[in-house]
């Protein structure tokens, strides 16, 4: 039973509504651990996309996440060239990762074409072969710390890729909001943690370790129940030799999901 439990996710309160809610209607305590920030390359970004896709003219373009959107946007209507970037979205056949990443798209008035139905690169792979593009341009913004996993994967499928990084990521800056996960972990009352992607993961070691020795850090994990939310979180945690369940559906309601089960289970 998750009732009473008390789980963490790596993410900011403001993007962890989903998952608090989840929570609360199953009478259990979620804590949120901001773990990582957006460093935007700067205004240059609008401009660098719009080139890019009148230079390369992409057939299509895939957003691999919410946040990757929501920079473009913001910093578009920023600088006065929010109908040129709708303008030259609508111009390609837009692909979303999954359904967060659709609807902010859909808020910014872009249709999205295709969502696949696993919510990962491997998922973004198999749209790309149903559609038979072999020979056709992608063009995909994204972070900095991106794995070329995805740009690989097309490759080989027959397309011809552009990766257009808007920012970087690096650790939260201000962990004081971390305080009450950190008395509670160190007391091993924090019964599960959620990693939310590969960055979150790096960072979350960066921010623990800065006072908490890391032999100290993976034993106390060891006594937590660990969910990496698709396969490339999971693949960091490894690296890190934590024990992880992956969620069977990448997404926070399927990573809930795999949580609750681990303490029906258990």
């Amino acid at each position: 039973m998750i009732e009473g439990k008390t789980i963490a996710i790596t993410r900011s309160k403001e993007d962890s509504s989903e998952f608090i809610s989840l929570m609360q209607e199953n009478k259990a305590t979620p804590i949120t651990l901001p773990t990582i920030q957006l460093v935007s390359k700067g205004e240059k970004i609008v401009d660098e996309f719009l080139n890019t896709i009148k230079e390369y003219d992409p057939d299509y373009s895939v957003f691999m996440s919410s946040k990757a959107v929501t920079l473009l946007f913001d910093t578009a209507k920023k600088i006065s060239k929010l109908e040129k970037l709708q303008l030259a979205i609508a111009n390609t056949i837009v692909i979303a990762v999954g359904p967060k990443t659709k609807q902010v798209l859909e808020s910014e008035g872009i249709k999205v074409n295709h969502t696949p139905k696993r919510f990962s690169s491997v998922g973004v792979g198999e749209v790309f072969t149903r559609l038979n593009a072999v020979g056709k341009k992608v063009i995909v913004p994204r972070s900095g710390a991106s794995t070329p996993f995805l740009k690989d994967l097309l490759e080989k499928i027959g397309l011809d890729v552009k990766e257009l990084y808007l920012y970087d990521v690096c650790a939260f800056q201000d962990t004081t909001q971390w305080n009450e996960f950190r008395e509670l972990f160190s007391k091993n009352n924090v019964d599960g943690i959620v990693f939310t992607s590969a960055s979150s993961v790096r960072a979350f070691f960066e921010i623990m370790t800065s006072d908490l020795p890391k032999e100290k850090l993976l034993k106390s994990l060891e006594k937590t129940h660990v969910v990496a939310i698709g396969p490339f979180t999971a693949d960091e945690l490894k690296k890190f030799n934590v024990q992880n369940s992956i969620a069977e559906v990448h997404t926070i309601p399927g990573a809930f999901d795999t949580i609750k089960n681990i303490f029906s289970v258990a």
